[in-house]
Formats: C-alpha cells, sequence, structure tokens
C-alpha cells in the first residue's frame, strides 16, 4: 500500500484481489454505494475534487484504479479487452459484495461501463456517463492514433518519456480539449508516472489500446435498449472530443435516459466542474429534495452495499 501515496480526498486506500491481479481503490463515506470509473492515462485521482462532495451527502464512494495505464499494480493475468475491462469491473462490484450501484463514469471509462451494462447489469442500479466515448467514437478521432501505435513495440515507453515534457500537454492529441484547466504537478505525476516507471503498467496499457475497436461500441449500443435502470447523461456541452449530440443520440437509444448538459468545460468534467459534477450525482442518485429532481429518481439510491 506504500506506493499509493496519493491525494487523500478520496478516501481510504485498499486492495481487491480479483481474479486478474489486485485493483486498489480508495474508499470513502457511507450509505448507497456510487463507484467512479475514470478513462485512459489517468486514475482515480481523477475523481478526488468529485468525491468528498458525493461522500458528504451520505454517499459510500469507491474509486478503483483501473488498469487504463495509470494504475500502481500491474495485473498481467487480466483479460484487457473492451469486454475483459467490462469484466473486471464486474467482478470488482462482485467482489466488495456492492449492490444497487450508481456508476459514474467519465471518457473511456464511459465506454466501459456501457459494455458492462450490456454484460453485467445485475448489481448496477443506475448510471451517470459524462462526456465519454460512445458509438463509433471508440477511439475518438483525435485519439484514433493510440491503438496503432500500441501495436509497435517500445511505443509506450516512448510516449511515456515524451509526455514528460510539459509543452505536450498542449497539443490537442494530448490533454489540450481533455481539460480547460492545467493539471498541478502532483496530478501530472499521478496520472503518468506510473508508465513511465514499471514497464507491468505499459504493457496493460499496451494490450487495452490494441482492444480499443469501434465495434464493440457499436455492438454494446445494439444492446443498450434493453438497459431499462435510470440513466444520466452528464455532458460538457463545449465538449471537443466528444460532442454534446453524442448524449442525445444516447438518449435515444436508452429507454431510461435523460440528459443535462453542463457548461464551461471540455471532456474532464470532474477537473473542469467537480462541484457541479456531484451536484448532479447526488440528485440523480436520489438523495438531494432537489425541486427539480424527477420522481423516478426519488427512491434511486435505497439500497446500500455491504461494507467488504
Amino acid at each position: 500500500m506504500g506506493a499509493v501515496a496519493r491525494t487523500t480526498a478520496l478516501g481510504e486506500w485498499r486492495e481487491a484481489k480479483l481474479s486478474g491481479g489486485a485493483v486498489l481503490y480508495a474508499d470513502r463515506g457511507q450509505g448507497a454505494p456510487v463507484v467512479f470509473v475514470h478513462g485512459l492515462l489517468v486514475n482515480a485521482d481523477l475523481w478526488r475534487k468529485v468525491v468528498p462532495d458525493v461522500a458528504a451527502a451520505g454517499f459510500r464512494c469507491l474509486s478503483p484504479d483501473l488498469p487504463f495505464g495509470a494504475h500502481q499494480v500491474p495485473v498481467p493475468e487480466a483479460h484487457l479487452s473492451p469486454a475483459g475491462a467490462a469484466d473486471l469491473l464486474a467482478e470488482f462490484l462482485e467482489h466488495l459484495n456492492l449492490r444497487d450501484v450508481t456508476l459514474v463514469a467519465n471518457d473511456t471509462g464511459g465506454a466501459i461501463t456501457q459494455i458492462l451494462m450490456t454484460r453485467h447489469p445485475e448489481r448496477v442500479g443506475r448510471v451517470v456517463l459524462a462526456s465519454c466515448d460512445a458509438f463509433e467514437r471508440f477511439p475518438p478521432r483525435l485519439f484514433a492514433y493510440l491503438p496503432l501505435l500500441a501495436k509497435l513495440p517500445g511505443s509506450m515507453w516512448v510516449m511515456a518519456q515524451t509526455l514528460r515534457m510539459r509543452w505536450t500537454h498542449n497539443l490537442p492529441i494530448t490533454f489540450r480539449w481533455i481539460t480547460k484547466g492545467r493539471f498541478d504537478e502532483e496530478t501530472i505525476e499521478s496520472f503518468l508516472g506510473p508508465t513511465r516507471r514499471s514497464a507491468g503498467v505499459r504493457a496493460d496499457l499496451r494490450r487495452f489500446l490494441r482492444g480499443m475497436k469501434r465495434r464493440h461500441l457499436l455492438t454494446a449500443a445494439e444492446q443498450l435498449p434493453a438497459f431499462d435502470k435510470p440513466v444520466l447523461l452528464a455532458w460538457a456541452s463545449e465538449d471537443r472530443i466528444f460532442p454534446v449530440a453524442d448524449a442525445y443520440r444516447l438518449a435515444g437509444v436508452l429507454p431510461n435516459a435523460e440528459v443535462v448538459e453542463i457548461p464551461d468545460s471540455y471532456t474532464f468534467l470532474p477537473e473542469d466542474q467537480p462541484q457541479r459534477l456531484a451536484e448532479v450525482v447526488v440528485r440523480f442518485a436520489g438523495r438531494h429534495d432537489a425541486a427539480d429532481a424527477s420522481p423516478r429518481h426519488a427512491d434511486a439510491g435505497r439500497a446500500a452495499g455491504d461494507r467488504a
């Protein structure tokens, strides 16, 4: 556990020993479970500004470090295809005996969550998809080079070393259109340090990237009409990577979905608009008496997960 000397905002760090390897996760608060799913080349620290507000509203917030390139512990035995990553997330929920879960997912984590919704809906109570991959946008056009790059031996090491130069973070093919702000040094090290330091993490990232193909989300989209639980599409209205039109397109596929546009943000809503996103999550999860909460959400957060 000593390797996880990161923000304390997410709560206490623990380890879930799953069939494919150990997954570190942070646990904060008590109440109905909310599980936060990050995307590519970031980790649970993405949610450091959101979790405190959600936990304070009466929820148990769990933030796993998924093997998407910024995780601390390699998982060499895990299947890291998109379906395999969804199965890993489902196994995490089962391992902690979490039920009636609210999943909150951003960026690539939203893609994995959509696949989970079609493969393992049994423990999921409701879903918040916050500006993420959808339909044929997996990966999105600006990052379509990543699966191709991953086919080249040694490419992940080269990429990790290149990203040490801060000027590269201003490029559209890195972080320029992901967040309106700039990450501080501690956060950059949390996100990019593991890939730079660990050959095992680089191997995991390479396996995951090589499996990213649009057919996975297109197939999921065909099956999503069977997911009739509440879904909130919390989308950055200025998103340049995942246009807000994708949110309305998803809403047309899902039988129980609504769209909330959040202004003044790019893809990383947890970074650009964390308080607004937290408010939306709390209200949607059914524990807030906001005047505009819809009736179908009133009882959404009753069942609490059992603490492992």
